[in-house]
């Protein structure tokens, strides 16, 4: 999810707009983690197991 729909439980405004600190903090945060920040393990290691397969069909296919 991207903090731009996210609401702030201490001002309950758009976390985006960052009118208290803890806005700005939670604002911050989401920035550095990047696009793949929200992403949790299960879904990397569903995500790896679908490109291995992927690349072994392809392989399979060219032989």
């Amino acid at each position: 999810m991207t903090f731009d729909r996210l609401v702030c439980a201490n001002c309950a405004a758009p976390v985006s707009q960052g009118r208290c600190p803890v806005c700005r903090a939670s604002r911050q945060r989401l920035q550095q983690e990047g696009p793949s920040g929200g992403l949790n393990p299960a879904a990397l290691i569903a995500l790896l197991v679908i490109l291995v397969a992927a690349v072994a069909l392809v392989a399979q296919h060219t032989v």
